[in-house]
């Protein structure tokens, strides 16, 4: 507890976590180009990022873009701030809200690509409403993501990608859509930079297969 305590304390202090009791807090959406990255550059917005893996990998990789990654957690939020720290990577940033309320921190059309990287699968029948990867959710990102920007998803969970092919097949807006029910064995690989979280290396080294799903919504 003390462990967790300390970080809390560390992230109130940093510029590059924005949450509860921080001004800009509330006063992001819509701004984080001109008042947090100072920078008008394509936005990637990484969503149950947990430790942060994919938004400072991808950070270090693409230093011509900006990052946010999106957790609840704040013990998690920690790592990746403290590894963005450690290597002086301006452009990416995180944020600490659940999920649900992310509309009140990012406008319609800010964010040129969203990740939903191992999101908790719920599998209780009754949270099927609460998955990140739900009609609810989805319709959310579409007002998130600028025209022509791709959605990404990726999980080891096969009832949680099945589910969210079924979720998914029921619209009619979508378009590129191409899936993988084994990522590394898939051509779709090269799309995700063989950066691995926590998860997907535990899950992976087990024998369990990467899904991986991309598409973007017609315009």
């Amino acid at each position: 507890m003390k462990s967790k305590l300390k970080r809390f304390e560390i992230i109130s202090q940093r510029e590059n976590v924005v949450e509860p009791g921080k001004e800009i807090f509330l006063k992001i959406k819509g701004n984080w180009n001109c008042d947090y990255f100072k920078r008008d550059k394509p936005t990637t917005l990484e969503l149950a990022c947990g430790r942060g893996e994919y938004s400072v990998g991808m950070a270090k990789l693409f230093p011509e873009r900006n990052f946010i990654g999106v957790d609840k957690k704040g013990d998690r939020l920690w790592k990746g701030s403290t590894w963005a720290v450690e290597d002086q990577l301006s452009n990416v940033a995180f944020l600490r809200t659940e999920i649900l309320f992310i509309e009140s921190f990012i406008a319609d059309g800010e964010m040129d690509e969203i990740w939903l990287t191992f999101p908790d699968p719920r599998p209780r029948i009754r949270d099927a409403k609460r998955r990140l990867s739900s009609s609810r959710y989805i319709d959310m990102y579409k007002k998130l993501l600028r025209p022509g920007g791709y959605f990404r998803f990726k999980t080891d969970n096969t009832d949680l990608f099945n589910f969210t092919l079924e979720e998914l097949g029921q619209r009619n807006d979508l378009e590129d859509f191409k899936f993988t029910h084994d990522l590394y064995a898939s051509d779709l690989r090269a799309e995700c930079y063989d950066i691995k979280t926590r998860y997907e290396e535990m899950f992976a080294a087990k024998g369990e297969k990467i899904k991986y799903l991309r598409f973007r919504f017609a315009t």
